[in-house]
């Protein structure tokens, strides 16, 4: 495909996610693609979309001719959960449509969504391109007092103590323990 693709030409190809990250050809091709800065853009789907693959899916979007601000750099879109379910298979709606199509316009970084990814960041990642690791949308952690919830673990079992201490008491009183 990018053999045939013009100078000014724009391609984007649908890809399983292992394409991603497996080694081997596949490894090789990707760094390649890489090495030549003809990868713009990577964006993660949501699984199910496609007739008879529950797998997630990607796309590659490809150009040669990078304009110069997006050189050495590649644009990463975490679309896994910009979908619709539906009962046998999940679809887009216009909206997600709208929102994918805009980051990658954009190019842009967009919190949970988006992130554009330096080619040495990526490089340092062995040329890696699994989205989960550029892009996270799961909740933040929040903040936990190791402390406090020490002295909380420890009142609990303090507090199972005294209760089982209590139950074998009524239990040895009943004369089912000795």
């Amino acid at each position: 495909m990018l053999a045939s693709l013009k100078d000014d030409g724009l391609l984007a190809v649908v890809v399983p996610h292992g394409v991603l990250f497996r080694g081997g050809a596949e490894g090789r091709i990707r760094k390649a693609m890489l090495d030549e800065d003809v990868i713009e853009a990577i964006v993660g789907l949501a699984p199910n979309l496609f007739y008879g693959a529950g797998i997630p899916a990607a796309l590659i979007v490809c150009r040669k001719g990078k304009p110069s601000e997006r050189k050495g750099k590649v644009l990463i879109v975490n679309g896994d959960a910009t979908f619709k379910p539906g009962k046998a298979q999940n679809f887009l709606t216009d909206e997600n449509r709208r929102t994918l199509a805009d980051a990658v316009h954009g190019f842009t970084d967009i919190e949970k969504l988006a992130r554009v990814v330096s080619l040495e960041e990526i490089a340092d990642n062995e040329h890696n391109l699994n989205i989960s690791r550029y892009v996270q949308t799961a909740a933040d952690a929040e903040d936990v007092d190791v402390a406090t919830e020490v002295a909380k673990l420890q009142e609990l079992i303090c507090n199972r103590d005294e209760a089982e201490a209590a139950m074998f008491g009524h239990l040895k009183r009943l004369g089912y323990v000795s």
